[in-house]
């Protein structure tokens, strides 16, 4: 594809991940990422579409001269290795080393890729693979997936503190808790005041 500079409206942003997500599914094994848990609570495929939502969003908030195609495909690929890594036998303390050459491999049997596609997915772990991104598509990859790890991760260690002081509260008898999904609501008895969480 040509390498564009365009500001994107949110309905183009829209259409293009739609567009790539079918494509992926149809043409490949995409959907087997439901499957497999990323970080925290999240699945392979949920964070692989978070990568390509911000990478997009990076792209065209600064009009930059890229290929979005690529740029949205290698986002959704770059994660392709379709395997559980918290229980995966041969990789179990090299898969942050290992998975974006799985998953070169994987994309590279289920799809034909441009180069920057092929950057986009072999790259997008340095700097713990100490092979930096050779394309501006390949950085923006990877700054976008190390912004939606920590989210994912944060929020999960939200989720268990929020379960946590859930639970010594129920333990301790001095609140009646309501629990409401992803969010806890304490009322206090009259002889305690809880601090607020």
């Amino acid at each position: 594809m040509k390498k564009e500079k365009h500001r994107m409206n949110s309905s183009e942003k829209r259409k293009l991940i739609i567009n790539k997500i079918n494509y992926c599914e149809k043409n490949g094994r995409f959907s087997l990422e439901k499957e497999f848990i990323q970080h925290g609570n999240f699945s392979v495929y949920k964070h692989s579409i978070s990568v390509a939502i911000l990478s997009l969003n990076i792209a065209s908030k600064f009009n930059l001269r890229i290929d979005y195609d690529s740029l949205v495909r290698g986002a959704l690929l770059h994660d392709y290795f379709l395997y559980d890594w918290h229980t995966h036998k041969t990789f179990p303390c090299a898969h942050g080393f290992a998975h974006p050459f799985i998953a070169l491999k994987n994309a590279k049997e289920d799809f034909s890729l441009t180069n920057h596609e092929k950057d986009i997915i072999v790259h997008h772990m340095f700097p713990l693979v100490p092979l930096p991104p050779l394309t501006p598509e390949g950085w923006i990859v990877c700054l976008s997936d190390k912004i939606c790890a920590c989210y994912e991760t944060v929020y999960a260690i939200g989720i268990a503190l929020k379960r946590m002081v859930y639970l010594i509260y129920l333990q301790t008898k001095k609140a009646v808790c309501i629990v409401k999904p992803h969010n806890v609501v304490f009322k206090a008895d009259k002889s305690h005041k809880l601090p607020a969480v």
